[in-house]
């Protein structure tokens, strides 16, 4: 998580708080350097998880929504995270599969994580021409 992601993050959202930001400042601040915002790790999830399911006839994957996402401690600048991600639900729906995610995003230095979320994927079918 360098900075440049960090700041990238801040300019699209809008969000410049000094603890995201102001290297200086953030040395002397609670963590000793900047952090990532928890919202741009929450962002990684579809990269930390993509490719773990492939569902045959499956046209598009869509975010349906999120049901818990507790950030449990900073990212901060420089780290490396990676999601470990198991499958909590499956479950048809009328507009296709809506598949519950439980994905623990891991800090390479820590023995604790810095967010777990349940998310919901919904997997849409391919359209099927009709029947003659």
């Amino acid at each position: 998580m360098d900075q440049h992601r960090i700041q990238a993050f801040a300019d699209a959202t809008e969000d410049w708080q000094w603890i995201h930001l102001d290297a200086d400042r953030a040395a002397s601040g609670p963590f000793g350097t900047t952090i990532a915002h928890g919202y741009l790790t929450l962002s990684l999830l579809p990269r930390l998880t993509q490719g773990l399911l492939a569902v045959d006839g499956a046209a598009m994957v869509v975010n349906y929504g999120l049901d818990k996402v507790r950030f449990l401690q900073p990212v901060v600048v420089d780290s490396r995270v990676r999601g470990v991600t198991e499958i909590a639900s499956a479950e048809p729906s009328p507009q296709g599969y809506r598949v519950g995610l439980r994905t623990t995003v891991e800090l390479e230095s820590s023995d604790r994580p810095a967010l777990v979320a349940e998310t919901v994927a919904l997997f849409v079918p391919e359209a099927r021409p009709p029947a003659n």
